[in-house]
């Protein structure tokens, strides 16, 4: 059956008296182009090939053949984090499954709306250890906002209108619907796909409880040290202008978790930088010392608060808005908890403080801001701008950002060193811009992000900063970006060593660099090249440039920069494990 274009917009209009009798894989076909999917990454086998012959019939869907399952699901995810759209992969049963573990835990722990298809055995081998069995339900239970095992064809379409609503509504998540080879070919009516679902178990709130943002107003108006901390839940929701307009409305100071940067504009005054474990000294003692602490979209974890004990060392009051209430209270005790959509609570939040007669007390938040210019005035991001004998890895990311930070260009970054300076240096004015891995801090994430956010975006520029460790995880996707014209930049921070790993062990473990040294690496620019790609080699400060500006010229061609930068150097500020946010080590002369 062939499944054109023309039919996209009558996959979910079939009427009972149009009732057709179709493959279980053809339902599944037709549920997706009914939910506007246009890309799937993934990789056939056995248990998912009728799924594989529904889409070579139809031709509105792009599948993207990925090297490895992990890397699907990573594409998939750096395309829903980019667009805010549901990401959808596909994998077969067993290996397949497994492999795309790392995956649905990394868009889990960042609440990415996602789709997750898998293969599964035949319904009779369910159990009986066939070949490439797995338990797909069990497995990804805990890493998954809901899963599905779809045992019968007839289900398929109200369960995929199920997962896609439950991926993309309230907190996000990925989902992974599992269907059995048997299912995927046994003929079914289908009558059309579902136009709305209801769910009595789920339910997600949306609206914010008046009378609490009522208390919130007036705690905020009556501070005299406010302070705004939002995290990757303003981007989830959407809610970028709403948090602008309030802050400006308020002239309160702010910050941005790693996950929640460009929600506010790095460029701005208002704007402390990044807080937490490599945040800046304004940031986080802002979050130590304000008398109201308005928390929006953000979780108060590990790497923002430090140790919870030194932070309730100091009493503030605390409004936290957010769409998931397990994450109000969880860490750190609130005084006005506001469940609800955040930009539906922001809507209303900044309604009443136009309607309000009270204003914020102009002395108090001028004294306020005085405290937080000393603080600023330490240039705690400061480091060796002059050295002219070998590459500091902030000043490329620096380089770059001057470059690049009139035009629409996305950073996507691996986990380590290289992400840390990623954050500090490359100052965000937009959402959606930056996309790393927060939550579960996963190596090997860059390249499928950007392949993800390319085909997303072909127009926009797609960086992606890594290491020489990192960067390895997932290499095999330059194959990838070559097969489909994907055509990104590359930029290794290439220290020699797994970087963060060497600078917790010359700090934590007296300098005793246990296999944290990469003494095997390969030729990046003869790799890079065997890939079918430009392959550069920067070793000179002076080169950092002219290197970056040559690839962006190359607008048709994955580059591959593989600059040689100060393997002594660490990222500062930074809090060691067990300490408060503001016992900070603010360079080596700390040490």
């Amino acid at each position: 059956m062939e499944i054109s274009k023309a039919e996209l917009a009558s996959a979910a209009a079939v009427t009972g008296s149009q009732t057709q009798d179709l493959m279980g894989s053809e339902v599944l076909i037709k549920a997706l182009q009914a939910e506007g999917t246009k890309y799937i990454w993934g990789y056939p086998g056995g248990a998912v090939l009728y799924i594989y012959d529904a889409l070579y019939k139809q031709d509105t869907i792009q599948h993207v053949l990925v090297r490895h399952e992990q890397a699907a699901v990573h594409a998939a995810d750096g395309y829903a984090r980019a667009t805010g759209e549901v990401g959808v992969a596909l994998v077969t049963s067993g290996p397949g499954l497994t492999n795309a573990v790392t995956g649905i835990a990394t868009a889990y722990m960042d609440s990415i709306p996602m789709v997750i298809i898998s293969g599964q055995v035949p319904t009779p081998a369910i159990g009986l250890d066939a070949f490439q069995e797995c338990d797909t339900v069990g497995i990804t239970r805990p890493i998954v906002k809901h899963n599905f095992l779809v045992k019968d064809a007839k289900d398929i379409a109200l369960t995929m209108k199920k997962a896609f609503h439950i991926a993309r509504s309230g907190r996000p998540g990925p989902v992974v619907v599992d269907i059995p080879k048997d299912v995927s070919f046994k003929k079914t009516p289908y009558a059309g796909y579902p136009d709305k679902v209801e769910m009595r178990s789920y339910n997600p709130v949306r609206k914010g409880h008046g009378g609490q943002i009522r208390k919130a107003l007036q705690l905020l108006l009556n501070a005299k040290r406010p302070y705004i901390y939002t995290g990757g839940g303003v981007l989830l929701g959407n809610a970028t202008n709403e948090l602008r307009t309030l802050v400006d409305m308020l002239g309160y100071p702010v910050t941005n978790t790693l996950m929640g940067l460009g929600a506010y504009p790095a460029s701005d005054r208002k704007f402390l930088g990044m807080l937490g474990m490599h945040g800046t000294i304004e940031a986080n003692n802002a979050m130590q010392n304000c008398d109201v602490l308005l928390a929006v979209g953000a979780r108060f974890d590990d790497r923002v608060i430090g140790n919870p004990k030194h932070f309730a060392q100091n009493e503030r009051k605390i409004i936290h808005i957010d769409i998931d209430p397990s994450s109000i209270s969880k860490r750190v005790k609130v005084d006005i908890p506001i469940v609800g959509d955040v930009k539906d609570v922001l809507t209303e939040l900044i309604s009443m403080i136009r309607e309000s007669s009270t204003k914020p007390d102009g002395g108090a938040l001028a004294d306020w801001w005085k405290t937080i210019e000393t603080w600023r005035s330490r240039d705690c991001l400061k480091y060796d701008r002059g050295n002219t004998e070998v590459i500091k890895p902030q000043y490329v990311v620096e380089t770059l950002w001057n470059m690049t930070k009139d035009t629409e260009t996305y950073i996507t970054s691996d986990v380590g060193q290289h992400q840390m300076w990623a954050a500090q240096y490359y100052r965000f004015d937009e959402p959606r811009r930056w996309i790393n891995s927060g939550g579960l801090g996963t190596m090997g994430v860059g390249i499928p992000y950007a392949m993800g956010i390319k085909l997303a975006k072909p127009e926009a520029e797609v960086f992606t900063i890594t290491g020489e460790g990192s960067v390895q995880m997932c290499i095999q996707e330059l194959s990838t970006c070559l097969q489909y014209n994907t055509p990104i930049k590359i930029c290794s921070l290439n220290n020699r060593y797994l970087g963060m790993v060497r600078q917790w062990q010359e700090i934590e473990y007296s300098g005793r660099y246990s296999h944290s040294y990469m003494d095997a690496l390969p030729n990046f620019v003869k790799l890079a090249e065997a890939y079918g790609h430009v392959g550069m080699l920067i070793e000179r400060p002076q080169d950092v440039e002219p290197a970056l500006r040559e690839a962006r010229k190359l607008k048709d061609r994955t580059v591959f920069m593989d600059f040689r930068t100060d393997p002594t150097e660490n990222v500062f500020p930074m809090v060691q494990a067990g300490k408060g946010i503001t016992e900070m080590l603010l360079g080596s002369e700390d040490l």
